[in-house]
């Protein structure tokens, strides 16, 4: 990579941590996301949540302690960007409803998210979390996410997508045991296979 490219990758990056168009959020924009060009593994989330935003670390919470287990990693493997790519529909908490966080704002993609991975020239394998995300990433907005869930046999070894791995979708884990007797297993073996080869 040249030092024109990598000058290129820390302004758009600066630009983002920057960024200041969803100035009415509830606890005002704090750009939280993981980005390398050469990671091989992508993670499309929704975005932060309260925790997060007041951290500043992608999935610092129990969401990403479920979802390391989900992968089969430890922190130092998750937080490394180089393997690792933490890019949500939004990067900033977009505050809480009567449901739980409110859904993720789509100016954010709109602005940042296609710049990003249009630079992103190794990803092998894209983890999606949630409804918003699969349907960014062009997965029939009609299915349900146990169904979309549930197609990871003809979407891997390149993309599935997975439930958030938030507490509160401890019913969707309990309705589904399929999901950690199957997915998983399949989920981990694929990102250990390419950590190895990294």
């Amino acid at each position: 990579m040249t030092d024109e490219t990598d000058t290129s990758d820390a302004a758009l990056l600066g630009a983002i941590r920057s960024c200041s168009t969803c100035d009415t959020l509830p606890l005002g924009p704090r750009p939280i996301l993981q980005w390398n060009r050469r990671a091989p593994i992508l993670i499309a989330g929704q975005a932060p949540g309260s925790r997060t935003h007041h951290k500043g670390i992608p999935f610092d919470d129990p969401s990403g302690d479920r979802l390391r287990q989900w992968l089969g990693i430890d922190r130092d493997a998750f937080y490394d960007s180089s393997l690792f790519a933490v890019v949500p529909m939004a990067f900033c908490f977009p505050g809480s409803g009567e449901r739980g966080d409110l859904p993720p704002p789509p100016q954010c993609a709109a602005q940042w998210r296609s710049r990003l991975l249009d630079r992103m020239d190794g990803v092998q394998l894209t983890i999606v979390l949630g409804r918003y995300a699969a349907s960014w990433h062009g997965f029939d907005k009609k299915e349900t996410l146990a169904n979309l869930t549930g197609q990871w046999r003809e979407t891997l070894p390149s993309a599935i997508v997975l439930p958030h791995p938030s507490p509160r979708n401890r019913m969707w884990f309990t309705r589904n045991p399929w999901f950690e007797a199957e997915v998983i297993p399949a989920l981990r073996e694929r990102v250990h296979a390419l950590i190895a080869a990294a």
